[in-house]
């Protein structure tokens, strides 16, 4: 009797687990990623999950901090960057797994202003983004500690304008934060990714700032070296599909490696 239960028992769930999808690697993805990557990488990992991958937990944070946490020992799947500094430096630090690496996208810095504002364009100059901030503030994400700030006050020494701006300075811990800056009212002109301007529309830019004028804007992307199984590099190599691909353009970030 007990034999027969058993038996039917193990036939059942049998029967359970080859109906059932099967999640690679069983547990879930953890990515610590830059917060300008927020939207579209939670659209990617939703489609990547509902497709039979495993379920992906983000955090989103500046670059330089989700870096500083990985060395201190926070252990994540994956690590995504605005900028490939600090991805070199975990890699030089033998944190993150080599081939997996992956620089995917790219963007832009513009200066913005809210939607409300009557300037339609600014010239890259130093007079004409003095009368824009007037007795006003310029936001800008955190040089010392997020890509696009460090991009901005490099940009904007090169092109002599850091004298003009570094007194108005309004420094925001990101890019969502100096965004919701301009469309307060808080700073009156400011420096995000051009990313920004295609998830919120209460601002607009008014410049494109001189790629030239800056390192390239690069998105690293890379398995962390405590990271087990091959979820990570699935979820990876799904981020270079056709249809991850699609969520990134239409966002607005260019395609670097496919």
């Amino acid at each position: 009797m007990f034999r027969a239960f058993h038996a039917l028992l193990t036939t059942c769930l049998l029967c359970l687990s080859m109906s059932s999808p099967v999640l690679a690697g069983g547990e879930s993805l953890t990515v610590l990623a830059a917060v300008s990557l927020k939207d579209v990488l939670e659209e990617a990992g939703k489609v990547f999950t509902a497709r039979g991958g495993q379920e992906v937990k983000f955090s989103f944070v500046s670059s330089g901090l989700a870096a500083k946490q990985i060395e201190a020992g926070l252990a994540v799947d994956i690590y995504a960057s605005a900028g490939v500094d600090w991805m070199d430096d975990l890699s030089a630090k033998k944190l993150i797994q080599p081939d997996t690496r992956s620089n995917l996208l790219g963007n832009s810095l513009v200066l913005i202003v809210p939607e409300t504002s009557t300037i339609m364009k600014i010239p890259i100059s130093s007079d004409a983004i003095a009368n824009a901030i007037g007795d006003g503030k310029f936001a800008i994400s955190d040089p010392t500690n997020t890509a696009s700030g460090e991009y901005g006050k490099t940009a904007f020494k090169k092109l002599g304008l850091w004298d003009t701006i570094e007194p108005r300075l309004l420094i925001a811990k990101n890019d969502r934060a100096a965004t919701l800056s301009v469309e307060r009212g808080d700073a009156k002109l400011g420096l995000v990714y051009y990313t920004e301007t295609k998830i919120n529309q209460t601002v607009r830019a008014v410049a494109t700032l001189p790629e030239e004028s800056h390192s390239p804007i690069i998105y690293s992307f890379a398995a962390t070296s405590t990271s087990k199984g091959d979820g990570a590099k699935r979820f990876l190599e799904y981020l270079k599909t056709p249809t991850a691909t699609a969520i990134f353009e239409k966002a607005g970030f260019t395609l670097l490696s496919k």
